[in-house]
Parts: structure tokens; sequence; C-alpha cells
């Protein structure tokens, strides 16, 4: 007879995405079982870049110390012709609006393992490595999955007994299983593909002896063999190797040819370890519903984008970050179901505008034939005598953000802040969730009984923040931001992004009346 398990949420996929959504949703005190068909970590580099945002997420999850010791900043990413003449040149800055560097580089292993270590913190949280999941029930009530060991694989004891197959039933259950999700396959959604196919050698490298790279980051656009190189998080390297016409992935993904395309870099045996390669392809596609019934999609088992913009695992872990507010307040009953049907509205446009500005990347890229490269790279000397181009700052599609607001479905900033003897970034000091912030009024003294009351319920944290306090605006951030804007008072949602904002004080009530008017929230707090 089968072993069953009950939880709140199931989680399929036990990379990044899996990680943070299941450490979101158990430190807020929902039971999490999450299934991963390998029983081990797969210990090689992937994803190597992560945004501010996801810095933000990250420290959500209480791991900014231990991300210190695994990241490398950095703040630019050219684009050089064969030649060596400079083509484009994204300057990202040293410190973006959510507080943090706004680029790092990382070695994905080590980032698995820090998230590992804090799930195991949480005893609310049930883990079956080495399991498949295999089959799925939904009813009106709950979701049922049914995950067996995986072949091949050692088994894992579940209440105490060696079991055939173990139920796993939720409330919801959410896919985070790589581009093959069996959780999207169950779905029946249909993927949107720009038909963009390259393959790509990655070969990850760990130099023997400290070098200072020239530049850093850049984009090699030779037309003999467009090259990426990257740091890989500190004390490694990446290069990528684009496949020319007529080479094939079986004679490409082999040591000797790493070794040989690495040799020009002065990378060699004696002074450096090849610590994987392997061939990829580098497509731009998005599934059309992430969520049908208790089912949802996130991460790559909902979009699939080229490495050019470092944007593939950041736009998963925003995924995860989207989905954990939604069912906390769901499982909580603060909300009701409906406010998962903004899930996908708000999400995809965003993914939908960074695979199409990676693909974009990519078409320039990707050019093996001279004359096209020579003509692109005459255009691209002559545009970059003007402004650098502006790196995309996407917005939320339509959902749970305010009609008209021009700022709507943007991050909102997070600065340095003090209160009494307490000084760090807002949300390590204020609170994180839901968050009224003001630099013209105590906002909480501006809400309605029956305001105050509904942000209580959702867990709103608020702020008044000037120079002098009550809130200290230690660095300034709030001030410039609301400068610029034109505003006194913003209100932002737990995934940082701004649901609205208004001018004064007596206007502060309307806004949380659009909040609490919004679908999902109206049938419980109206």
């Amino acid at each position: 007879m089968s072993a069953q398990h009950q939880c709140d949420i199931a989680i399929v996929g036990y990379g990044p995405v899996g990680q943070t959504l299941a450490i979101l949703l158990a430190q807020q005190g929902h039971s999490v079982a999450v299934v991963e068909r390998w029983p081990q970590p797969y210990g090689l580099p992937r994803a190597i870049v992560f945004d501010h945002e996801i810095a933000r997420t990250f420290q959500a999850l209480g791991i900014s110390e231990q991300l210190q010791a695994i990241i490398e900043v950095n703040d630019y990413y050219e684009w050089r012709n064969a030649a060596g003449r400079t083509l484009l040149k994204f300057h990202t800055g040293a410190t973006a609006p959510s507080g943090w560097p706004a680029s790092v580089n990382f070695c994905q292993p080590q980032l698995e393992d820090i998230l590992d270590q804090k799930l195991r913190t949480l005893s609310n949280v049930t883990t079956f490595r080495g399991w498949e999941a295999i089959e799925l029930e939904e009813d009106g009530e709950a979701a049922t999955l049914i995950v067996r060991p995986t072949p091949g694989v050692a088994t894992v004891q579940v209440a105490g007994n060696h079991t055939e197959n173990v139920r796993i039933t939720a409330r919801y259950i959410v896919g985070a299983d790589g581009a093959n999700s069996f959780i999207r396959k169950t779905m029946d959604v249909p993927m949107h593909d720009l038909g963009f196919s390259f393959n790509w050698l990655v070969v990850d490298v760990l130099p023997n002896e400290e070098k200072v790279w020239e530049p850093r980051a850049w984009q090699l656009c030779d037309p003999k063999r467009p090259t990426t190189i990257v740091p890989g998080g500190p004390g490694r390297r990446r290069w990528e190797f684009m496949l020319l016409p007529g080479e094939t992935l079986a004679e490409m993904n082999n040591a000797d040819v790493s070794w040989q395309l690495l040799e020009p870099w002065g990378i060699n045996p004696d002074n450096a370890r090849l610590e994987r390669h392997a061939v990829y392809t580098f497509r731009g596609a998005w599934a059309e519903n992430w969520r049908k019934g208790r089912l949802m999609i996130a991460g790559d088992a909902a979009h699939l984008m080229p490495p050019f913009a470092g944007q593939g695992m950041c736009s998963g872990v925003r995924d995860a970050t989207a989905l954990s507010w939604r069912l906390d307040l769901i499982l909580r009953g603060a909300a009701d179901d409906a406010l998962l049907e903004s899930y996908t509205s708000e999400r995809r446009p965003h993914v939908e505008h960074l695979v199409n500005f990676s693909v974009e990347l990519g078409h320039v890229i990707c050019i093996p034939d001279p004359a096209v490269a020579a003509q692109r790279d005459a255009k691209m000397i002559a545009d970059l005598q003007g402004d650098p181009p502006p790196l995309p700052q996407p917005t939320l599609g339509a959902g749970i953000k305010l009609n008209g607001d021009k700022n709507a479905g943007t991050l909102f900033v997070q600065g340095r802040v003090a209160i009494d003897s307490r000084q760090g970034l807002f949300d390590d000091v204020i609170g994180r969730g839901f968050s009224i912030v003001s630099t013209v009024c105590d906002p909480l003294e501006q809400l309605s009984p029956a305001n105050r009351a509904f942000w209580q319920a959702i867990g709103g944290v608020s702020a008044w923040v000037t120079p002098t306090g009550p809130v200290v605006d230690v660095n300034g951030s709030y001030a410039r931001w609301f400068e610029s804007q034109g505003y006194g008072v913003a209100l932002a949602r737990p995934d940082f992004y701004l649901f609205g904002s208004c001018a004064q004080p007596e206007e502060i009530n309307a806004l949380v009346d659009a909040l609490r008017m919004s679908d999902g929230f109206q049938t419980r707090c109206s």
C-alpha cells in the first residue's frame, strides 16, 4: 500500500527556483514537500549571474552573509569585434535600486548548497531526493502527486519504511522541474517558441593562478568564432564558444576540443583545470499559461531564454517570489484562489520582454558570416558615439497593481535606514511584505479602521522615512526616489514591485482601498 504524505504545497524540482519557493513558504509557517528525481546535487556550474532584485529575494531568505563568499561583483559587460574595437558597453553600476550590486557572478552549486543548508533548518519542509513524479490527480479541494524512487537510485525512507511509491497530497503543486517539466506536460500547456536555436560549447575553468582579467565580462563578436568570456564566481572563469556551421555536438563536446579553443586565451592544462564542458542549445520560448487549477509552473518549466542578458535563473526566482506571497495569503485565508489568476498575466509579459531582449542580443552576436558581421560592426561603432543603451527594465503585466499609475508594476527602491540604534537595509530593519513608505507622514495614522484591519491581516509594514526620522533615510535613497517621481507615498508588494503611489496623506486610504478591492482580496476583505 502506498505511503501517504500531506502538506500545504508540493514542489517538483530542487534547483534554485524550487529551493527559494520552499524556503519562502516554510518561513511563513506552511508545510512544504519538495520532490527531486536526482539523489545528489548536480555539482557542476550552470547559471552564473544574478541581479540586485534576486539578491534582495535571497536577503529575504536570510542568507545575505553566506552569499558574500560566493559572489563576484561585475559592473559592466562589453562587446568587441574581431579587431578589438568596442561595439557596445553595458554599464550596470555599483549599487542598484534594491540596495545590492546591480549584477554579480557566482557558482550555482555553491548557491544551491547555501539554499539547501537554509532549507534544512526549517522543520516544516520534507525533501524527497531520489524520487520522481509519475502521476497527478486533482479534485476541487487538493491535488495528489504520486512519486516513486527514481529507477537506478537508492530509495529514501519515508515514515521509517522503504516504499514503492508515495502519495503526496497538497493544496497546490508547483513545477520548478526544468525545460522537460513533468508538471507542464501534465497541464498540457503549449509553448510559444521564437525559433531561435544556436548550439554553444560552455567551458568552465579553474585557473591555477590569480590574474587581472580585462575586460572582466565581455563578448567577442568574431564571425570566425563568437565567444563569451565572463567570471564564473570567485576563482572561476567561463568561456562559451558558438558552434559553427557543420560542427556537430558529438565532435565539439569533449575535453580535447575545449583545450584547443582555450589555447589562444593562454589557458592550458599547465595553468588551469577544466571543471566542465557541455554543449547547450540556446532557445527562446515561454509557456502560454503558467497556472491550471491547482497546478503551476515556474523557472525553466515556464520559460527558456539565451544567456546573453543573464536573466534565465533570475526570471525563475522572480516566479518563485511572485508565487510565494500569493500562496501565503491564500493558505492563511487572507485572500482567495482568484489571487493566482494574476500570476501568469503579470509574469509572462515581464518574461516575454526579457526573452525577446536576450534573443535580440543573440541575433547580433551569433553571426558567422564575415560580410554581415562587418556591416554589424560599422553600425554598432557609429551608434556607440551616442549615449550607451539602457538595460531593459520590464514591468509587470496586468494584475495586482493600480490602474493609471505610471510606476505601478516597476521595482521599488530599497535603501539603508536606521531606527533607534539599528541600521541596515529596509527589509532587515523594518520588515518585509506589503509596505507603505512615505516621506510626508506616518502612513498608519492615515488609515481608516477597515483599512488598518486589512493591512494587519495581510501582514503589512509601514515607515515614515525622512533624513532625520522617525525612520532615518541613511543614504538618501528614498528622498531621491520620491523626489524624482513627484510622490509622497508608495505602496509596494512582497515581491518588491510597486502596487501604486500617491502624492498626499489624504490619498492613502484610496490607495489601500484599491489594493483591498483587487481580485483575490475583495471577497475576503470587503
